[in-house]
């Protein structure tokens, strides 16, 4: 591996799933405002995910429609008819 080009300033952070409610504490460097209380009691900095392995259909096997933030809804107006 080359050296000096990995960051150095990993830092437990909380990656909660908006899908399902989801969360889980790994670390990372992203950046962010949001902090969130911790069942450990701490409070950790917050990366919301739109979409995980908790909700993914190739990870639960379920084929469930996650529409977040009207994603059906721009597509058809992008791609519609113009009169």
């Amino acid at each position: 591996m080359k050296q000096g080009i990995h960051p150095e300033s990993y830092r437990f952070v909380v990656f909660k799933d908006m899908s399902n409610g989801d969360s889980f504490l790994s670390k990372s460097t992203a950046n962010t405002k949001e902090t969130i209380l911790w069942e450990d009691g701490k409070e950790y900095p917050v990366i919301k995910l739109e979409i995980s392995n908790t909700s993914h259909p190739f990870y639960t096997g379920k084929n469930m429609l996650v529409d977040t933030a009207g994603r059906i809804d721009k597509f058809k107006k992008r791609y519609a008819k113009k009169d």
